[in-house]
């Protein structure tokens, strides 16, 4: 538990120095939500278990695919979005939640995101549980067709809900494309 509660706050700190480092040459540029943007169709790979734990049975990065459809942005900036993801391994986690975009720019945009689903982990890292959690971000560059392009980094938790907790990190890379 202590390893994935280390790592979360690594990345909260990460995202916070980001947005502080931003915030003062860049507060007229920022905006919050992409009400122009329609929902989307989100496909990508990556690797799953990126920092490996060898004290686990069945860790050490794999492969994986993954989909989503993302609805927009449906209550103020507020987008959710549910999706599926499988890897080299036999994982594979089905999942919802939601995000919103922080725009920079207008064409660099950075979506925090948080989603709950049902995990089963085949011959890959025991994650404790069924239920795991996902929290973590995109950043993306959107083109003018409203398609965007771009990676994610994400960490997989039970929360402590299961009987060990060594959780997981993701690295992605994603095409959304609007869903029209």
């Amino acid at each position: 538990m202590g390893r994935s509660l280390n790592r979360a706050g690594i990345g909260i700190c990460i995202l916070i120095a980001l947005g502080i480092a931003t915030a003062h040459s860049a507060a007229a540029q920022v905006t919050f939500g992409s009400p122009a943007d329609p929902p989307r169709i989100a496909i990508g790979g990556g690797a799953f278990d990126v920092v490996p734990n060898s004290n686990k049975p069945g860790v050490g990065p794999t492969g994986l695919a993954l989909g989503e459809y993302r609805f927009g942005d449906v209550l103020w900036i507020v987008a959710p979005f549910v999706g599926t993801f499988g890897t080299a391994k036999g994982a594979f986690y089905g999942y919802g939640g939601f995000g919103f975009d922080i725009n920079f720019f207008e064409r660099v945009v950075l979506t925090p995101t948080a989603a709950v689903g049902y995990f089963t982990h085949g011959t890959g890292i025991d994650l404790g549980a069924h239920t795991e959690f996902r929290t973590g971000a995109e950043i993306a560059y959107r083109f003018e067709n409203l398609t965007r392009v771009g990676v994610g980094l994400y960490h997989m938790s039970n929360a402590g809900i299961g009987l060990h907790n060594p959780g997981a990190e993701l690295a992605t890379f994603v095409l959304t494309m609007p869903f029209h």
